[in-house]
């Protein structure tokens, strides 16, 4: 496999990265199984498909590949219901399949990361189950939050906490008693006083590390521990992920304590001779209400990385785009972790989409837009990212510019929370419509038996086929900046830039490699032209127009774009 330049050509083929801290500066694609690609073509994407495209990965040009669930699961919230943990759900394949993915991804130089849902199982839990069956005064409700209710024949919920896909966070049992869920009923959350439940988890990390896994994003992270007492929440604004403040059954103290537990277990694993190069490492999916709060989960004791979902939710600034990059970068330093950056994931409109549309409508939007802007502003915003000091995560497909698909007919939609009155508004299909890899055939080359979401029309024209090969495509976009940020010693690494000064709506900074190598990024997030000291040799542009040559060594940067330079 081979690399491309901002010019086309080609470098040579990659090596596996066995240095210490490889994730610092590592570029991570988030591959959603069941819409990647299908290669037994019953409409649903599966390992094997993932397996089939490794390659075009490869090619691609980034570092690891973080795989959505794929456990055995009643699929309640596309396998974030977890049945057993040690387990391929049949949709995706079975263990033959994802030890088989492991070893092809290490061949050609990826780390694989895999999810964890530690917060929550699934309700057809061998444990949870048989606590239902067993009835009140079963040790195996322990392992789970169970309570009777309040009022006279205990008819209420324990407390008023409210679930983030809508309703009430207590489900009631013919038995009486009432169990904690804080997303879907079918998600009934783990109660990690018990000793039993921390000893499962380090017996199925060590089961995954045992077959090669590089690390793990460990899903909702900041939930595992609840308030001692689980006390009402009182009064409160209706909850959202990326807004949740001070709760009693989010960011607890007591996660800490369990993530230093996992970290010297993994650590075992890093050691030389335990089965693969470099370390291997965890990322936290950890919504608190602060930047500074998230840096505490990444401490050297802790996990090794945290999503940056303010950078996420940020909108086409430049004042709020530098507010949060400088803050971001602040809240690290203390703790050695690295930023990380993210514009796209399964759980929110594609960053193509929100950009379309006017700012402050949130993360799920169900409009399109300006399809044109958001795609020109979508570019624009990758090569920002990608120029920042720490590690960067690409969800599949944006890589080819895709929109989120606003316009799903209601009968089709699977988001539970969609289903659920007050829920989290339910948009996130949108994002997860199967890939095009083809012009035309059968789901654009997702797979031989059509796809479990409908693809829009025009999805070809945005498939790797279409786009592959061709100067100025959103996919050689990617590849280009990829290789850049493998060439220039200056990207990437590192946990500081330099902001010079730029008109108003204009970004730009420097950074310098140990070698003395200068890079500097300008990014102009107005709707004009606007003309800036040049400030060295072009290297790549988020625009098919180049920025222009003025006079007296200025140059015009276009509308909405970014573009790289070297001195």
């Amino acid at each position: 496999m081979s690399q491309y330049l901002a010019d086309g050509t080609r470098t040579a083929t990659l090596t596996a990265d066995a240095r210490p801290g490889w994730w610092r500066d590592a570029v991570i694609y988030q591959v959603y199984p069941r819409s990647f690609a299908d290669a037994d073509g019953n409409g649903m994407g599966d390992l094997a498909g993932v397996r089939s495209r490794l390659g075009y990965l490869r090619e691609l040009g980034v570092d690891a590949v973080w795989l959505s669930p794929f456990y055995a699961s009643p699929q309640a919230d596309a396998g974030y219901d977890v049945a057993d943990y040690r387990t391929v759900d049949p949709m995706f394949g079975d263990l033959a399949d994802a030890e088989a993915l492991i070893e092809d991804a290490h061949t050609l130089g990826l780390r694989l990361i895999v999810d964890l849902v530690p917060n929550h199982s699934s309700d057809r839990h061998e444990w949870f189950r048989r606590a239902v069956a067993e009835g009140p005064g079963s040790p195996l409700r322990g392992r789970y939050h169970f309570r009777p209710g309040k009022g006279k024949d205990g008819e209420l919920p324990p407390n008023d906490w409210t679930s983030l896909f809508g309703g009430p966070a207590w489900t009631r049992l013919p038995d009486g008693e009432w169990y904690l869920h804080l997303f879907a009923p079918e998600q009934p959350d783990f109660n990690w006083e018990h000793p039993a439940v921390a000893d499962e988890f380090r017996s199925i990390l060590r089961f995954w590390l045992d077959k090669g896994v590089d690390g793990f994003r460990i899903d909702v992270a900041h939930g595992l521990v609840k308030q001692e007492g689980l006390p009402d929440l009182g009064d409160h604004e209706e909850l959202r992920l990326l807004d949740n403040g001070a709760v009693p059954f989010f960011d607890q103290e007591g996660v800490h304590e369990i993530y230093r537990d996992w970290r010297r277990l993994l650590d075992e694993y890093a050691a030389e001779g335990s089965g693969g190069p470099g370390e291997r490492i965890f990322v936290a999916e950890a919504w608190t209400p602060t930047v500074e709060r998230t840096a505490a989960y990444v401490r050297p004791d802790e996990l090794h990385q945290a999503f940056n979902f303010p950078y996420l939710s940020t909108s086409w600034d430049a004042d709020d785009l530098r507010a949060v990059i400088d803050r971001s970068l602040e809240a690290m330093r203390p703790v050695g972790a690295p930023a990380t950056w993210v514009l796209s994931n399964h759980d929110v409109t594609r960053h193509t989409t929100r950009f379309a549309n006017p700012p402050g409508l949130g993360t799920q939007l169900r409009t399109p837009g300006d399809p044109e802007l958001g795609l020109r502003r979508a570019r624009a915003a990758t090569l920002l990212m990608l120029a920042l000091p720490g590690s960067a995560y690409v969800y599949q497909g944006e890589e080819l510019g895709l929109p989120d698909v606003v316009d799903l007919p209601d009968e089709v939609r699977q988001d539970p929370s969609y289903f659920r009155a007050h829920g989290q508004d339910g948009f996130r299909d949108g994002c997860r419509v199967p890939l095009p890899w083809t012009r035309s055939g059968s789901a654009h080359g997702f797979g031989e038996g059509g796809s479990w979401l409908p693809q829009p029309e025009g999805w070809g024209e945005l498939s790797v086929e279409a786009q592959q090969g061709v100067p100025g495509s959103t996919l050689e976009l990617y590849r280009a900046a990829l290789a850049a940020r493998r060439e220039h010693p200056a990207l990437g690494a590192g946990d500081s830039l330099t902001w010079l000064d730029a008109p108003e709506g204009v970004l730009v900074f420097r950074r310098t490699a140990e070698d003395g190598t200068r890079f500097f990024c300008t990014a102009n997030t107005t709707g004009a032209t606007v003309r800036l000291p040049a400030p060295g040799q072009l290297l790549l542009a988020s625009t098919a127009e180049q920025p222009a040559r003025g006079t007296e060594g200025e140059v015009l940067l276009p509308p909405d774009s970014t573009v790289w330079w070297t001195a």
